[in-house]
């Protein structure tokens, strides 16, 4: 059986593809989300309360570049094979380089659940991959179009988002306090982390559907592209985990985040930065397509790819 978790996705998905009248109000979408990236950011930042050295150096520069180097790589193949406009191909690379924190939610609790080991700083991957990608997407476009626009204000942007400002927010708090000091708390946020992400994933379901239903097969070169590229980039991961010695658990969860695509984060960027972008075709293509993969097929696939590399 999938962890709970999942049957709530797909119970928000059903009910969107039904024409349900269930939803999530949007008050209710922002307390969910805020609550989210606020635990996950503590939960890593209690994790690496005391944990913190030099040694750590290396992998950060290496999560850095990878999530650097995606939309690199990404805007060629969606400029000549999915046949993207500029505008389009920056957006999709960006929004594929950044991560996504709902496929990161499911992950933890999936290698929890198998009791898979997990190093303190885990949590840092999601944040270390947040923003490079959305950076270098940006600037990627404005030197192909030869339009003008200096990398303080997109940094200023990417870096002040709510996502951003709240994880990395939890991490410091958590650190700084750790397991004993954030005892208070601890209850609300780490107690009630599965419900939140069950509640969380119902209203991804919901949101899914609507980019399902009526399927646009016109883009039907996006949809093999969303569903074929996190699997490459999954191995890529999974590769640069086991190259920095890092525990199974912790190697699976940047697996799965190179895999993962953004739609929280990149949308707001890319639609503030590159005017010309229809950010609903990224949109579509990492919530509708991508999420759902990863969440139903992509991380247990992963886990057994992980598995068959190390034997």
């Amino acid at each position: 059986m999938p962890d709970i978790v999942i049957m709530f996705f797909l119970l928000g998905a059903l009910a969107g593809l039904a024409k349900s009248d269930l939803e999530v109000p949007k008050a209710a979408y922002d307390t969910l989300s805020i609550l989210l990236m606020l635990t996950l950011g503590l939960k890593g930042g209690l994790s690496l309360h005391g944990q913190v050295s030099w040694q750590l150096l290396p992998e950060v520069m290496a999560v850095l570049a990878v999530g650097s180097l995606i939309p690199f790589v990404l805007y060629p193949l969606l400029r000549k094979a999915v046949q993207l406009s500029q505008a389009n191909a920056a957006s999709v690379a960006a929004h594929y380089g950044s991560a996504s924190a709902g496929t990161f939610a499911v992950a933890l609790a999936f290698t929890e659940a198998l009791k898979l080991p997990i190093a303190p700083q885990t949590t840092l991957y999601l944040v270390l991959l947040e923003l490079p990608a959305i950076v270098a997407a940006i600037l990627l476009h404005r030197k192909v179009t030869g339009s003008k626009g200096g990398a303080g204000a997109i940094w200023h942007e990417a870096l002040t988002s709510r996502g951003v400002l709240l994880l990395v927010g939890g991490v410091v708090i958590g650190y700084c306090y750790g397991p004993e000091g954030s005892s208070a708390i601890s209850p609300l946020f780490l107690g009630a982390f599965k419900a939140l992400l069950a509640l969380f994933l119902l209203d991804m379901g919901l949101c899914a559907s609507k980019h399902l239903y009526p399927l646009p097969v016109h883009h039907w070169r996006l949809m093999v592209f969303a569903l074929v590229v996190p699997v490459c980039l999954a191995i890529v991961g999974l590769l640069i985990g086991l190259a920095l010695g890092l525990p199974s658990g912790s190697t699976l969860i940047l697996g799965c985040l190179v895999a993962s695509a953004s739609y929280i984060a990149a949308p707001a960027a890319i639609r503030a930065a590159i005017k010309d972008a229809d950010v609903g075709i990224a949109i579509f293509a990492s919530l509708g397509i991508t999420f759902p993969f990863n969440v139903l097929l992509g991380i247990p696939l992963y886990h057994k790819m992980l598995m068959a590399i190390t034997g």
